[in-house]
């Protein structure tokens, strides 16, 4: 079922609270503090759901090596242009090269690649995935722009571990030297339980994906 575009107008503005609350590492204020995460199995079209972004969201493609993942990319990455979206390419630096995306978004077991992207790509947004305290530390000393730490709250992803709740939460982000984002099972009933925490922002897949824009316009 939709949500109703009051609870994604919702979503965007507790996004932009977040940003101007949250912790103030250098950099935060570049990174779009609303992103959507695709998933095949939980998105039926990425290409609709990424259109009901707000202008200056933010978006990750993850491919999983799916046929006509390069063209889902391809086409999101016209309508980021159009839109005005940050879009990342999750994993893939010759499909964000080949597409124009703004950057890549990293698995956390890629970290070691991150320096080198850096150095090849100065321009682009990097972005990783971290599960925990020492993940962050790696991030931070590899210089990604920011961290999506993971799993916030109970989750449906397969790939979702225990969640860390909002108090472990809130303690790794202290440790933090980047910009963190909140992802996993974050929607409509759980953001509000991220204000105080210091993440600058929040992604989400079906809480997004499954939304109807409202009538109001915010831009994040």
């Amino acid at each position: 079922m939709a949500l109703p575009g009051s609870e994604l107008e919702g979503l965007s503005r507790t996004a932009l609270y977040l940003r101007r609350h949250g912790a103030k590492e250098k950099g935060a204020r570049a990174l779009p503090c609303l992103w959507m995460f695709t998933d095949p199995d939980r998105m039926a079209d990425v290409v609709a759901a990424a259109e009901r972004l707000p202008r200056g969201a933010g978006i990750v493609h993850r491919g999983f090596g799916r046929p006509g993942a390069a063209a889902e990319a391809l086409a999101l990455s016209r309508l980021a242009r159009r839109r005005g979206l940050v879009l990342l390419i999750g994993q893939d630096a010759a499909l964000a090269a080949r597409v124009g995306a703004h950057g890549v978004h990293l698995p956390e077991r890629d970290l070691r690649h991150l320096p080198r992207l850096r150095r090849q790509r100065p321009r682009w947004i990097v972005t990783v995935a971290a599960h925990s305290t020492a993940a962050l530390a790696r991030a931070g000393r590899a210089g990604a722009h920011g961290a999506f730490l993971s799993a916030v709250f109970p989750s449906r992803s397969p790939s979702a571990g225990r969640p860390l709740g909002v108090t472990r939460l809130a303690a790794m982000v202290r440790t933090a030297t980047i910009p963190v984002l909140a992802l996993g099972g974050v929607g409509p009933r759980t953001v509000a339980r991220l204000k105080g925490t210091g993440v600058v922002g929040f992604a989400a897949v079906e809480a997004i994906g499954k939304a109807r824009p409202g009538r109001g316009r915010v831009r994040t």
